[in-house]
C-alpha cells in the first residue's frame, strides 16, 4: 500500500496521520486515514458498509457508528459534510464511493508545511528553541494538547529545569511529548469530543403581536421558516424570513394547526404535521396529518399543503427528514411514543426504535453523522441517551447525567451541534451541551428570558432560539351574575372582575387559604416561578426556589398552615414561615390535581417507568396505587371522596363498578384544561364562556354567569367569589444566539 497519495487537492500521509492542503495539515485518526486510503483504491465504486468494517477493523467486532464517525472525520478534513458530497458520496442504504480523482506513488513529494514540523526539525532549530528557560516553558506548552493533565505539563516543566546540564535529556523529553501528541491526536477520535462554545450576540429575528415558534434555517442560509401563531384565531401560518433582506413570506395559504416543520437535504420540500378536528373521535380530540409543501413555489404564492400520511387514532409529532424519500417522527402507540419511519415513495411507515418498558421523549437527527439521538426513559425510571442509525439499531445507550442545576426530572430537548461531536439544548434560561456517553456540561450564558427549541444553523456558527413571555394577571368575580343590567359585552372590561395581583410577567393558580384571608399563587415576578402569598395588606414571596424551576400543581392543607408544591417534578410541603419539607418519591410527578393533608395523601399524575399513570400516593410511606393506567388531563374528588377526571378529549368520567363512567350531560362544556370542585358540586367554563355547575348528587346542571374571554384558567372558589387566571398577553419570538468563532 502507497504510504503518500493525493485526492483532489489534499496530499495524504500516512506515514504521519495528516492530511495536507496549501500548506495547511491537519491530523487524522489512523483507522479514519485506513477508511480512506481503502475508498481511494475503490475510487468511483460503491464500498459497502460491511466491506469497509471488515478491511479497516478485520479482527474486532464494532458498530456501524464507528465507521460513521470515521467518515464524518473525514468530511470535516475535507471540508464537506453529508449535503455537499464532492469528495466521499453516500448512497442510502448502499455504502459510500470516492468520487475524486486519486494519484499514486508520489512518496518524494512533501508539503512545505511538513518540512517544519516539529517532529523534522534538525538538532540545531531544537536547540535554539531551548536557548532560553522560559521560551522553553511557553513553547512545550503551546505543543501541548490543552487536555493534557496537570502531572504531564508539570513533569515536563520540572524536565526543563535540568536543561541547563543536560541538552541530550531535553531531546529525550521532547521525543516523549512528540509520542504524547500523537497519542492524544489519536485517542481524541475515540474520546467523546465535547467543546465549550462560546456566545457573543444574541438578536431577535421576529418582533410581532403574535406568537413565533418552531423556527428552522435553510439549508442555502437564505431564510428561516417559522409558524406564527394568531391568537385570536388559535390557528397559524407558515413563513419564512429572507435574512438578509429582513422580507418576511406567508408559505401556507390556508390558516391551520401546524407545528414541526422540517425541511428535506435540497431545501426543496417542507413537512410538517397538521391537528384536526376528527368527525368520529376514538382515542384523540385531533387527527394528525403529516404534510409537505414545495417551498419554490411557496416562495412566490403561498400554497395550500399536500397531504401525505393521516392519522386518526394515533398522535404523530416531530418529523424529520431522513433522506429525500423518508421522514421519521414520533408516533403515540398503546400510551407510549416510538420513532417511525415514513416512506414517501411506498407511502407507508414502519417501526424504526422503541422501548419495550419506558417511554421516549425525544429526538433528533444529524445529516452529517447520519445518527438519530433519541432521549429516553428507561424501565429504571432515569433518563438516557439512546444513539441509533437510519435502521433503528441502536448503536449505544447512556444514562444522562444530570448536574446540580438541573432537576433530576426535567425533561430536555437538545439538538446536534454540527462542527462538534455533542448536542446543545436549553432547560430555559441555562444552555448545557451533552456528549453521546451522557455528560452535560454548563455554558456561561444565561438569559433573562426563557428560550428553548434550540435549532442550529448548518454552519454551526449560530443557532435559533425561541424566546417566550407570558403575562397573565389574578382576577376575582362575584360568584353569581349581577342583578343590573344584562351585560352584553363579553370583555374582560365590562365584566366586574377585580384584579388581585398584576405585574408584566405570569401570576398563576390562585387558592383561597382554608380558615384564613391568605391567598396563595405561582408568580415570576421575582424571575423564576416561585410560590407567594398575598393578603392582610401584605405581599410576601414564600419560596427560594432554584433557576429554571418549574411548578406544576400547588394546594392548601387543611388547616391552613402550608401548601404542597410540584416544583420540578417532586414534591415540596412549604410552611408559612418558609420552611419546607420534600417527600422524595422514586417516579416524576407530572402534575399535582389534589392533597388530603389530614389523610397524607395526594392525587396526581405520575410518571412511572416512562408511563404517565394517575395514582394516590401516600406522602409518609411513598407508597402509591394506580387509580387509572394512562394519563388524565384533570382529576380532583368530590368531599365524599367520588373521583371526576377529563380524558384528553375534555369529556367528564367517574369510576364505575365494572368500568369508569361517563357524564353524558357535561360532554362539550368543558373549555378549560381544568375545572374546580366545591363539596360535591363540579364547576368550569364552556366554549361560550359561561360558568356552569354540575351537582354529583343531583345531577342537576346549571348555568351560572358570564366570564371574560381571556380566562385561561378557573383557579378556587369560595362562597361569593371565584379566583380566576387572565391572559394579558402571550408572546414568542424568534431570537438568533452567535458563537464567537
Amino acid at each position: 500500500m502507497a504510504m503518500k497519495y493525493r485526492i483532489g487537492d489534499f496530499f495524504v500521509d500516512l506515514s504521519r496521520n495528516q492530511i495536507t492542503r496549501k500548506e495547511q495539515y491537519q491530523t487524522i485518526a489512523p483507522k479514519a486515514l485506513a477508511v480512506l486510503t481503502y475508498l481511494a483504491e475503490n475510487q468511483g465504486k460503491v464500498v459497502s458498509y460491511d466491506e469497509l468494517l471488515s478491511a479497516v477493523w478485520p479482527d474486532i467486532v464494532v458498530t456501524p457508528n464507528t465507521l460513521q464517525r470515521s467518515i464524518a472525520q473525514l468530511r470535516k478534513a475535507l471540508g464537506e459534510d453529508s449535503k455537499i458530497q464532492s469528495y466521499i458520496k453516500t448512497h442510502a442504504k448502499q455504502g459510500y464511493s470516492l468520487e475524486c480523482d486519486v494519484q499514486w506513488n508520489i512518496a518524494d513529494e512533501l508539503p512545505a508545511a511538513n518540512k517544519s514540523n516539529i517532529d523534522v526539525e534538525s538538532n540545531s532549530t531544537l536547540e535554539s528553541h531551548l536557548e532560553n528557560d522560559q521560551e522553553q516553558k511557553s513553547n512545550i506548552e503551546q505543543v501541548l494538547n490543552p487536555q493534557a493533565s496537570i502531572e504531564t505539563k508539570q513533569a515536563v516543566n520540572n524536565s526543563i529545569k535540568k536543561s541547563e546540564t543536560s541538552r541530550a535529556l531535553l531531546k529525550l523529553i521532547f521525543t516523549i511529548i512528540v509520542i504524547i501528541i500523537t497519542a492524544i491526536g489519536i485517542t481524541t477520535f475515540t474520546s467523546d469530543n465535547t467543546s465549550q462554545l462560546t456566545f457573543n450576540k444574541l438578536r431577535s429575528l421576529t418582533a410581532t403581536d403574535d406568537k413565533e415558534f418552531g423556527a428552522i434555517y435553510t439549508p442555502d442560509e437564505k431564510y428561516i421558516i417559522f409558524n406564527r401563531y394568531i391568537g385570536q384565531l388559535c390557528t397559524n401560518n407558515i413563513w419564512a424570513k429572507n435574512l438578509k433582506t429582513q422580507q418576511e413570506i406567508k408559505l401556507t395559504k390556508t390558516l391551520g394547526s401546524y407545528s414541526g416543520i422540517t425541511l428535506s437535504d435540497d431545501g426543496k420540500t417542507l413537512a410538517f404535521v397538521e391537528t384536526a378536528d376528527c368527525r368520529k373521535p376514538l382515542n384523540e380530540k385531533k387527527c394528525y396529518n403529516l404534510m409537505s409543501l414545495d417551498i419554490e413555489k411557496a416562495l412566490k404564492s403561498p400554497q395550500v399543503p399536500y397531504l401525505m400520511m393521516q392519522c386518526k387514532n394515533s398522535r404523530i409529532y416531530s418529523p424529520k427528514w431522513l433522506d429525500d424519500d423518508h421522514i421519521a417522527l414520533f408516533q403515540k402507540h398503546l400510551n407510549r411514543w416510538k420513532l417511525i419511519n415514513y416512506s414517501i415513495s411506498e407511502n407507508r411507515s414502519t417501526d424504526l426504535y422503541e422501548l419495550e418498558s419506558g417511554n421516549l421523549i425525544h429526538f433528533t437527527y444529524s445529516s452529517t453523522e447520519e445518527l438519530i439521538a433519541v432521549i429516553s426513559i428507561h424501565d429504571d425510571g432515569k433518563h438516557y441517551i439512546d444513539m441509533i442509525n437510519t435502521n433503528g439499531d441502536l448503536l449505544s445507550s447512556h444514562n444522562i447525567k444530570y448536574p446540580k442545576e438541573i432537576s433530576k426530572f426535567k425533561y430536555i430537548y437538545p439538538d446536534f451541534d454540527p462542527r462538534n461531536e455533542q448536542l446543545i439544548f436549553s432547560t430555559g434560561k441555562q444552555l448545557f451541551t451533552l456528549s453521546y456517553d451522557g455528560e452535560i456540561n454548563k455554558l456561561n450564558f444565561p438569559f433573562d428570558d426563557l428560550m428553548g427549541a434550540v435549532r442550529f444553523h448548518p454552519n454551526g456558527k449560530r443557532l435559533l432560539l425561541i424566546k417566550a413571555r407570558y403575562d397573565s394577571d389574578i382576577a376575582s368575580i362575584p360568584y353569581n351574575e349581577p342583578s343590573r343590567k344584562e351585560v352584553i359585552s363579553k370583555t374582560a372590561q365590562d365584566l366586574d372582575y377585580s384584579i388581585i395581583e398584576r405585574s408584566i410577567l405570569g401570576e398563576e393558580h390562585a387558592l383561597f387559604q382554608p380558615n384564613g384571608s391568605l391567598i396563595a399563587f405561582i408568580s415570576e415576578r421575582s424571575g423564576e416561578n416561585q410560590i407567594w402569598i398575598t393578603g392582610n395588606s401584605s405581599l410576601r414571596q414564600m419560596t427560594q426556589f432554584p433557576m429554571d424551576s418549574y411548578i406544576r400543581g400547588v394546594n392548601w392543607s387543611a388547616d391552613g398552615k402550608s401548601l404542597l408544591v410540584n416544583n420540578n417534578n417532586e414534591l415540596t410541603q412549604v410552611f408559612l414561615d418558609t420552611t419546607q419539607r420534600k417527600f422524595p418519591l422514586e417516579f416524576r410527578i407530572e402534575q399535582l390535581f389534589q392533597w388530603n393533608s389530614e389523610q397524607g395523601t395526594a392525587l396526581l399524575n405520575m410518571r412511572i417507568n416512562g408511563t404517565s399513570k394517575l395514582v394516590e400516593v401516600n406522602l409518609m410511606s411513598s407508597e402509591f396505587k394506580v387509580i387509572k393506567n394512562s394519563r388524565v388531563k384533570w382529576a380532583l374528588t368530590s368531599e365524599d371522596e367520588r373521583l371526576v377526571y377529563t380524558d384528553q378529549l375534555n369529556r367528564f368520567w367517574q369510576p364505575g363498578p365494572a368500568e369508569d363512567q361517563l357524564i353524558e350531560l357535561l360532554n362539550g362544556q368543558n373549555r378549560l384544561d381544568r375545572f374546580i370542585m366545591k363539596g360535591n358540586v363540579v364547576y368550569s367554563v364552556n366554549n361560550k364562556n359561561k360558568l356552569w355547575s354540575y351537582d354529583l348528587d343531583t345531577s342537576l346542571f346549571e348555568i351560572i354567569r358570564e366570564m371574560p374571554e381571556n380566562i385561561d384558567y378557573l383557579t378556587d372558589i369560595s362562597e361569593t367569589l371565584l379566583l380566576l387566571e387572565l391572559r394579558i398577553s402571550a408572546k414568542k419570538e424568534v431570537v438568533e444566539l452567535s458563537t464567537n468563532e
